[in-house]
């Protein structure tokens, strides 16, 4: 697959037999892309189907329900043999007859695993949209005269719990046209463009109003953006990006994962040297406590 599909094929865990392959209606000017996530079980394809998951923004309901019933019956059809192939081939008609009938239609989120897991029997690491840009929530306009230059990116150190991988990238931003701009550096990697869920949240210091700009974006991981933007205000830390990275490996690991996205981006946080250790801060909290116990004391 990988021969014949170049760059379009991605492997995600090459021991757990789980690849991704970017569908698209044109590759040199595609209107409509799909990503289909596939895990080989060890019965394949003998006696066991792949096991699979279909993401795009745009795929929902009874679209999703015709495409899903396609694959099925040519599973049926050709029990035995390998089926990606022809898999891969029947999405890409569907997008090409999409192309030809329809204009692209507006960017629908995605669910969290934890919310789709009920109607979703099989599900997997999702893949992003093929125009990350199209995701930010504001509109940067050419005119501005804030430095637009791509700042640097570090990416810290992955955190494995259940086969869920959590891995923090941070970059130094003083205007949104440079949180845009990291952001579509990063997608340009194509681990991190299949993610199940790129979370981000950023904070800009405005020294003239003495004021903080500053957003965050789910990414369809419920709550989690806005968790990350309020760890980052409790740090007060400015002018940073934290983008966290989330391969979902199929096993639901509920509240645990706020503590990994939060500790992956904390910890990046103080090795850039953005806030201090949690030593530190618990020193800084146990401090500011006695210090208002003085007061009261001082006060009667």
């Amino acid at each position: 697959m990988a021969a014949i599909y170049g760059e379009e094929w991605c492997v995600i865990d090459d021991g757990a037999k789980i690849f991704c392959i970017r569908i698209s209606d044109d590759i040199d000017d595609p209107k409509w892309t799909l990503c289909l996530q596939v895990m080989l079980p060890d019965g394949y394809p003998g006696t066991a189907p792949p096991v699979y998951q279909l993401n795009a923004p745009w795929l929902k309901g009874q679209e999703r329900a015709d495409l899903s019933n396609s694959l099925e019956e040519i599973y049926i059809q050709n029990i035995g043999e390998s089926i990606l192939y022809l898999w891969v081939e029947k999405i890409r008609d569907v997008l090409i007859q999409k192309s030809q009938m329809t204009e692209p239609g507006p960017e629908v989120k995605q669910k969290t695993e934890e919310e789709d897991v009920e109607s979703e029997d099989d599900v997997l690491v999702v893949c992003q949209p093929e125009t990350p840009g199209r995701a930010l929530g504001f509109d940067v306009g050419e005119s501005q005269t804030e430095m637009e230059e791509l700042p640097p990116i570090d990416h810290g150190v992955p955190i494995t719990d259940r086969r869920s991988t959590f891995q923090a990238h941070l970059a130094p931003v003083v205007c949104p046209k440079q949180v845009k701009m990291v952001l579509a550096k990063l997608y340009e990697n194509k681990k991190i463009a299949s993610a199940t869920h790129n979370i981000y949240a950023y904070r800009i210091f405005c020294e003239d109003k003495q004021t903080f700009l500053q957003d965050y974006d789910d990414d369809g991981e419920t709550a989690a953006g806005g968790r990350l933007l309020h760890l980052m205000e409790v740090l007060n830390v400015r002018n940073v990006l934290v983008v966290v990275s989330r391969w979902y490996g199929g096993i639901l690991l509920g509240p645990d994962r706020f503590k990994h996205i939060n500790n992956c981006a904390r910890s990046i946080l103080v090795e850039r040297s953005y806030a201090g250790s949690p030593e530190e801060s618990s020193k800084a909290l146990g401090k500011n406590k006695k210090v208002r116990k003085d007061k009261k004391r001082s006060e009667h």
